[in-house]
Formats: C-alpha cells, structure tokens, sequence
C-alpha cells in the first residue's frame, strides 16, 4: 500500500497495475475499507482508495461536507492519480452515493455501486432525519463519542457487532485498528461526529438529484447489494422493491445480489470480497 495525499486528502493505492480503480467509502468508514477487495484483484491492476474529509486521516479537513462535497474530492483525486476515461468508480454504502454524483459530472469506463447509491424514500411528513439516521447507524454512531482504554478493546467492540459476530476476517481488523487515534487510554474514532451527521442528512434529503444523477451517468453501472442490513437484519439496505424500481428507469444499470452476506461483510468476507473485485474488473 502506497500512501499520498492529495490537498490535504489521505490517498492510498492498493497495487501496481496499470488499470485503474478508485474506490469511495462508506458513512463512518476509511479508505481501509477497501483493503481485501483490493487484495484479491488480478495483475494488472491497481485500486486508489481516500479518507474522505472528516475521517481517517483526513479527519482535519475543513466542512462544509455533504456528498457533493465529497463528489468533488473524489474527482480531484482521480485527476491526480491519472485515472482515464476507461479506469473504474467503485462505492460502498454512502460512498456509492457519492460515485453516483461523481461519475454524473466526469466519464469512467464503469461505474460500480456496493449496497448504495440507490435513491432512498423521501421521509414522512414532521419525519425527525437526525433520529432516523441514530436508528439506521446503530453501533456505528454510537462509537463515535466513545473512547476505549487500548486497541484490543475497540477490535473488541467491533468483534462484538452483529454484522461482524462470526464474521471476522484479518482485513476486518486493519481496517478496525487504522481508525483508532488519542492518546492511551481515552482512543477513540476518527471518523468527525458532525462530518457523519451532516453527511447523513444530505444523503436522505437529496433523494431527488441523486436520482438524476444515476439517470445521467453514461457509463455501464453495475448494483451489488447485500440481502442483510447494517446490523444483520434480514432486510438490506436497499430492498429487492427499491432496485427494481431504479433498474426500470435507468437503462445502463445492472443489478446483483451477493448472496449470504451483510453490508458489512460484503466487503470483508472472502469469498463476498473476491466476487466484488471480479465485478470491478470484468
């Protein structure tokens, strides 16, 4: 793994390959989340992934944030690293949000969405979005304003999560254990509360140019979704209803699903992770 940074941006690249990945996280996440996907591409290629501003180590960038924010980060690292018309976009969970607002404004050889960049239904009327996002996150809001004494105990508290109980996997822990900074005895995130919250509510209140922005990416976009959700529950993240709804009204996209796996594991799990970086580079 080769770090860089890019205006301030914490960018890492997985591989050598001339044929290039760049790869969006998730709400809470960092770029590790994409360490085993990009462990199993084949030769040939190479995956960039970044720390979106407010977390990992790109914790100190200044707001605003929301996705369109992000978008625009996003597309100032593929323009740093060289990543043509024909290399691929990849996001998990809200970062497929925000490669669909990306590869809306910029050409890609494919665009690939991991359990998100689907439109969600609007909010009920007097709808609290804070409160839904609290709810929706669960343990991955809840560990922000915590600290833990050592590292073991955040692998601990991790281990312990309904999607990764029994599922635990080594890249799971790299990707546990880079989140971490403090000083001993007070570690804690360093995904920004107000980063994450902020992000959450552009994400359910712009279901409208989200959705027009799928409609308009031009390259072929390929729709992962796990069959279990955030926490393990046995509806997804994105229902069979709410897919075939999109795949109707947007010609140049394809959906699959990942069998036996969660939003989580979708992205850790080996056999979930290699059929994730086999879609990438097909």
């Amino acid at each position: 793994m080769k770090l860089d940074d890019v205006d301030g941006l914490r960018i890492a690249t997985f591989g050598s390959g001339p044929r290039r990945i760049v790869a969006v996280h998730g709400i809470t996440a960092s770029l590790m989340a994409w360490n085993a996907v990009a462990r199993r591409l084949p030769q040939g290629w190479s995956l960039v992934a970044m720390d979106l501003r407010g977390r990992g180590h790109s914790r100190d960038l200044p707001g605003p944030y929301g996705l369109a924010r992000h978008a625009e980060d996003v597309l100032r690292v593929a323009e740093h690293v060289g990543a043509g018309s024909d290399s691929v976009l990849a996001g998990h969970s809200m970062g497929a949000y925000v490669a669909v607002l990306a590869g809306a404004r910029r050409r890609f050889g494919k665009v690939v969405l991991v359990d998100g960049g689907l439109p969600l239904p609007p909010l009920a009327p007097g709808a609290d979005v804070d409160a839904e996002i609290e709810a929706t996150l669960g343990p991955a809001i809840a560990r922000l304003s915590q600290t833990f004494a050592t590292a073991d105990d955040y692998v601990a508290f991790f281990q312990a999560h309904p999607a990764f109980a029994g599922n635990w996997t080594p890249e799971a822990e790299e990707y546990v254990r880079y989140d971490l900074f403090g000083p001993p005895g007070a570690l804690r995130s360093r995904a920004v509360g107000e980063a994450v919250r902020e992000d959450g509510r552009w994400m359910r209140l712009n279901g409208e140019p989200i959705g027009a922005a799928l409609a308009a990416v031009e390259a072929p976009t390929e729709l992962l979704r796990a069959p279990r959700g955030l926490l393990d529950q046995s509806v997804g993240m994105l229902p069979d209803e709410l897919a075939k709804a999109w795949t109707s009204r947007v010609a140049l996209l394809r959906d699959e699903v990942v069998p036996d796996c969660n939003h989580y594991t979708i992205m850790f799990d080996d056999r979930c992770a290699s059929l994730v970086a086999g879609r990438l580079t097909s």
